[in-house]
């Protein structure tokens, strides 16, 4: 992601309201996790904070749990510095 794109991730509801919607999960373990990240740092998520949790949101339910509860760590295309990163503070949300 770029620089613009944070600045538009941050200056557009919609965009936030996007991947506030996005963090909506059928997992309802999931769901409470993530909505309370997201209500204490949405404002303030950088551009690669914004891209990890776009990856992880890319994750199906289950597996997304897994690496919330450190049942697994991220393995290959979400094994990245920002996203082991973002999981650290997803495991203390």
């Amino acid at each position: 992601m770029t620089e613009t794109n944070h600045a538009a991730h941050q200056s557009d509801p919609a965009n936030r309201a996007r991947l506030r919607w996005r963090a909506r999960r059928g997992l309802l373990e999931n769901d409470i996790i993530l909505t309370r990240f997201l209500d204490a740092r949405e404002t303030e998520l950088t551009d690669e904070e914004v891209d990890a949790l776009t990856r992880l949101l890319d994750l199906s339910d289950n597996a997304l749990m897994d690496l919330v509860l450190a049942r697994k760590e991220p393995e290959g295309e979400i094994d990245l510095p920002h996203v082991r990163a973002l999981l650290q503070q997803l495991r203390q949300a």
